[in-house]
């Protein structure tokens, strides 16, 4: 339960760049004021939203072969050559 209040004199330009990395955080002014002096670990994932996009592309993608597989549109030897091309495609 919060009910003691703690205050602080900081300068106007340090304070801006404090809320500024609590909202890069997603986290309130005290929660990441309390995270940080308590040395626990703040993470931030930049670029999250490309990230998620991506996934849903991987899993729209996933879902379209599975409906190739199961019709018998895409055989299974070329199943090897698609997984292939890819890795070939994902790792370059």
């Amino acid at each position: 339960m919060k009910n003691k209040k703690l205050s602080i004199r900081i300068s106007e330009k340090n304070l801006e760049l404090i809320h500024k990395k609590a909202e890069k955080a997603e986290l309130s002014l005290t929660e990441h004021v309390t995270k940080s002096c308590l040395d626990k670990k703040i993470i931030v994932i930049d670029r999250l939203d490309e990230i998620q996009r991506q996934l849903k592309c991987i899993g729209a993608n996933l879902n379209r072969l599975t409906k190739l597989l199961n019709v018998g549109i895409i055989q299974t030897e070329n199943i090897n050559n698609l997984t292939e091309q890819i890795a070939i495609l994902y790792y370059n």
